[in-house]
């Protein structure tokens, strides 16, 4: 995992992310802010982690779309008084006691703890087997430009809020929202075997899904939740879903 730091500066810095993010940044006073932006069809751009540093914002996001992420900003950004640059702080993150000005992540107390300073690093905690276990996507795996937050879980991870004002994709999430039941997302699933990442799904040869990360016995899958039914088949593995799986809706 290799994150990379933005810094987001001057007198419009809050209001301008405000209109572009999944997420209310009125809550940056509290800690660390998990967000996303989305295309205006409502589909994932990026996610990241947004704080309060003094004057300045700070956003850490997968190092894989930071340059992309920075254009997409910069293109936003028109005559806003707003400066965003790359910055030199670093992460550290882990699950042991939480050092000196470190922020708790907000997806899941499992996850624990984010502290941006001059080093980088971990604890050396097992994450994947943490993230199957609670049904966290990550960036680049289950988090791809076909995804919609909703489906991936960010209502429950923290992610989202339905009653900020408007921001770019809001309309599609809002209609996803307002939706009964959705019929498909990110769930966990027990998995008797072993398969790669991006492996389909299948139930008497019909798609079911597309099984991603795995750890201890469990996974996290893209289901179709009408057809996951009964034993399901991802390559060698054999997988199983019950809607009281951690992960649905």
């Amino acid at each position: 995992m290799t994150r990379t730091i933005l810094e987001i500066t001057g007198t419009e810095a809050q209001d301008f992310l405000q209109g572009l993010v999944t997420n209310d940044l009125g809550k940056l006073d509290q800690g660390l802010v998990y967000a996303a932006m989305l295309t205006p069809q409502g589909k994932y751009l990026a996610d990241f982690f947004l704080s309060r540093q003094g004057d300045t914002i700070l956003l850490d996001v997968d190092d894989s779309l930071a340059e992309s992420l920075l254009k997409r900003l910069n293109m936003y950004k028109l005559r806003a008084d707003v400066a965003i640059s790359q910055s030199s702080l670093n992460l550290m993150r882990g699950t042991g006691p939480a050092p000196e000005n470190a922020l708790n992540d907000p997806r899941h107390p499992g996850m624990g703890w984010r502290l941006y300073g001059e080093k980088a690093g971990d604890d050396g905690t097992d994450w994947d087997a943490i993230r199957v276990a609670h049904c966290i996507p990550e960036t680049g795996i289950e988090l791809t430009p076909d995804s919609f937050i909703l489906e991936a879980g960010f209502e429950r991870l923290n992610g989202v809020d339905f009653r900020k004002g408007c921001y770019v994709g809001q309309e599609v999430t809002a209609r996803m929202k307002h939706k009964t039941e959705l019929r498909k997302g990110l769930a966990g699933v027990e998995v008797a075997g072993e398969a790669p990442i991006g492996t389909p799904i299948t139930k008497d040869g019909k798609a079911v899904g597309t099984l991603f990360t795995q750890s201890g016995g469990r996974g996290i899958a893209y289901l179709r939740f009408d057809r996951a039914t009964g034993d399901l088949e991802a390559g060698d593995a054999t997988l199983r879903y019950t809607p009281q799986e951690i992960g649905r809706g």
